[in-house]
């Protein structure tokens, strides 16, 4: 068998946080085609990052598709002089994910048993409420309950408001301050949620690493006095280990990180300095399915859990589903939401998140099929293959 095409898929999506998403198709002269996603932030990551994928037709076509060790070292070799993290261990990751769809397919097996098989059932999940509706105290209780009548038992959200950023990116970083009254208002409303999911329900706060040392060490402490929080992820941008040990230091929360680290090799310090409690690798972004396993392999040796950041598009949650079906150190895999029928679009079987958790079954590699129609129907930018049947 051999990669006869690469194919980045630019798809518009409505009801999603992202407003589309990048999917990568791997064909083969067998007629069996691998799928995996990269969706990135910003709309110029996307497109960026489809190009990328365009160019590896040059590196990769003629080649065995079941040598996924191999093309991943060949593929993310071939960056080393411009930078091997990022960029590129994004567009490793979408070819790892494919390439073991492809395996699973040719095998006829789901990929958790060719990394080693099951050593649980099912997938717990943490999911996000959606932020939109918390226009009053009412609006923020009807949504937190809406989450736990689906058997949601976790909830992620980012209690800071906006308001006041000197970046055009609410979720950027510029000076690195939130005033008192952004604190205020972080802490009423982080705990009203836990008025309202009650004492038993996880709460993790997402900081998206925009803040400073000083700010980020004073509004943990907000939040912990203000009701019990589970973790707080990303206090500090990811570039400064040493920012990241001030705050750790000095905070009572269990500290999260891992969305922005790319490959075993940046998350190695991480463990080593004992900078946080949870890793939350992308599986597609740090470098796909082969890099997740290795990455939670090496957290297992530090008894730290793993607990994938994985709330894009379908094969996002799908594939890293997979591997923590088989990894005994996992905690949670994220959602973007508790209802994901907005996947259905994009693929022909719903994804099962009943009860809090995801319900993987036997079909072979990923277990999904991509509705074509849709894709060809909502194509942006020319990516894609408007002749796919």
């Amino acid at each position: 068998m051999k990669i006869t095409k690469i194919i980045p898929w630019l798809v518009k999506v409505e009801r999603s946080y992202w407003g589309e998403y990048l999917f990568v198709e791997v064909r083969t002269d067998e007629g069996l085609s691998g799928w995996g996603e990269i969706t990135t932030t910003t709309r110029p990551a996307n497109r960026a990052v489809a190009a990328i994928l365009r160019q590896l037709n040059d590196l990769l076509v003629g080649d065995d598709p079941t040598r996924i060790e191999q093309l991943w070292h060949k593929t993310f070799r071939s960056f080393t002089y411009m930078g091997s993290r990022g960029a590129a261990s994004h567009v490793v990751s979408g070819i790892d994910i494919a390439l073991w769809d492809i395996v699973g397919k040719a095998r006829g097996l789901p990929i958790y048993e060719l990394l080693g098989g099951a050593v649980r059932d099912d997938v717990l999940i943490y999911t996000h409420p959606d932020q939109s509706r918390f226009t009053s105290k009412e609006g923020v209780v009807a949504e937190i309950r809406r989450i736990l009548d689906s058997g949601h038992t976790a909830i992620k959200f980012d209690p800071f408001p906006s308001y006041e950023g000197r970046s055009s990116d609410p979720h950027g970083y510029l000076d690195g301050y939130l005033s008192k009254r952004g604190e205020r208002e972080a802490a009423e409303l982080t705990a009203l949620i836990r008025e309202t999911a009650g004492p038993d329900i996880e709460i993790l706060i997402d900081a998206h690493g925009r803040f400073d040392v000083p700010t980020a060490i004073r509004l943990c402490r907000a939040l912990e006095e203000a009701g019990q929080i589970d973790w707080f992820e990303e206090p500090v941008p990811v570039e400064s280990y040493h920012a990241l040990r001030q705050v750790r230091e000095k905070v009572s929360a269990a500290i999260s990180v891992g969305e922005r680290l790319h490959t075993r090799w940046e998350v190695v310090p991480i463990l080593e300095k004992e900078l946080a409690d949870y890793l939350m690798p992308d599986v597609t972004w740090t470098g796909g399915i082969s890099e997740l396993k290795k990455i939670a392999t090496l957290a297992e040796a530090y008894y730290v859990p793993i607990s994938p950041h994985d709330a894009s598009g379908p094969i996002n949650v799908t594939a890293g589903a997979h591997v923590m079906m088989t990894v005994p150190n996992f905690y949670r895999i994220e959602t973007s939401d508790c209802d994901l029928s907005h996947y259905d679009r994009l693929v022909g079987t719903p994804v099962d998140n009943s009860g809090g958790r995801i319900h993987l079954g036997r079909e072979p590699g990923l277990g999904i099929t991509m509705n074509l129609d849709y894709l060809r129907a909502n194509m942006i930018d020319g990516f894609g293959d408007p002749e796919a049947r």
